[in-house]
């Protein structure tokens, strides 16, 4: 077993399109060595960064966030299931912000889409004190503009 992959095998491997790897390496989240033929040889160690970084974008982690991450990752041997813990550690308060964030834009559509007027007093997502009733009757936010033809 050879312990470099061409962009096609890891691309086989990691289910990611080779465009995105090329990206990743752009970004600095991912290194490759050159052959003789300018072509990429990718450590076999790589997949697991790839794995992290899917995840992450998955979760809606920003590439920002994923490349400080992979950052703190050894590179001379694969990332250890402590390493993976300690990283997820670093994520899960963003993400339990975030859920919580979700979950309450979740209950507000459900009472709004339910509602099925946008000038209902009680509609604190997209009419908060009634002001589109203060505009008169019809669907306010839904108007063309006069300028669109």
């Amino acid at each position: 077993m050879a312990s470099e992959l061409t962009i096609s095998e890891l691309s086989a491997r990691s289910g990611v399109a080779p465009s995105a790897l090329r990206f990743y390496e752009a970004q600095g989240l991912v290194t490759a060595r050159r052959t003789s033929g300018n072509q990429r040889r990718y450590n076999r160690a790589i997949l697991r960064r790839i794995a992290l970084i899917q995840a992450g974008r998955a979760a809606g982690i920003p590439l920002e966030q994923i490349g400080a991450a992979l950052g703190t990752l050894p590179t001379h041997r694969n990332p250890t299931r402590r390493d993976w813990e300690r990283l997820s550690r670093g994520w899960r308060d963003d993400l339990d912000r975030r859920l919580s964030t979700l979950h309450a834009l979740r209950d507000r559509l459900t009472t709004c889409i339910g509602c099925g007027c946008l000038s209902i007093d009680r509609c604190s997502l997209l009419n908060p004190h009634d002001e589109a009733g203060r505009a008169g009757p019809g669907a306010h936010y839904l108007e063309r503009d006069s300028n669109e033809a």
